[in-house]
């Protein structure tokens, strides 16, 4: 997909630049001539920004189409002192995401944010997802590890994991 945008941004650059109407005599160019290409030049680019952002919702549903597709996102307890390191999440025991924590992102969790760790493809009907989080809370470290029943129905499935010093828990949207 990027290659299509790319293109499409060279071809569209060339045709602003190409001499149309037979060699190019030089002439000389006005400050509104200049300005006036700036000006198409910006629109062009607006343009292939807008094209791309369409590609990419489109590529995003052929990948995830919503009867199949479900997330998982991960939250801190409001409140707690834990600070997480890593989650490793598994689905009926195949590794689907594993992610290291920065020190932005602890901030941003513990100030009420939600980071979505994993979209992806599943059959509908039962699944066992277990996670494992290590971080600390308090001073020392600490891993936690919880199973949790997912029932994946027709449509998207959204799966909350919140995790705080005492545990994890789960909440299915």
């Amino acid at each position: 997909m990027k290659k299509v945008t790319h293109l499409f941004l060279l071809l569209c650059i060339a045709l602003v630049f190409s001499p149309i109407n037979g060699p190019a005599i030089a002439e000389p160019v006005t400050k509104e001539q200049i300005k006036g290409l700036d000006e198409q030049v910006q629109d062009i680019k607006k343009d292939v920004l807008g094209i791309s952002a369409e590609l990419n919702l489109l590529e995003e549903k052929l990948l995830f189409p919503s009867n199949t597709q479900i997330s998982f996102f991960v939250s801190l307890e409001k409140g707690s002192d834990f600070e997480p390191d890593a989650i490793q999440l598994k689905l009926d025991d195949k590794d689907m995401a594993h992610h290291i924590y920065s020190f932005k992102e602890v901030s941003a969790m513990q100030k009420g944010g939600v980071q979505r760790v994993f979209t992806g493809n599943v059959r509908t009907g039962d699944h066992n997802l277990q996670v494992t989080v290590t971080g600390k809370s308090g001073g020392s470290k600490k891993t936690g590890a919880a199973s949790h029943s997912v029932t994946k129905g027709v449509g998207p499935q959204f799966v909350e994991i919140r995790v705080s010093g005492s545990g994890i828990e789960f909440k299915n949207w």
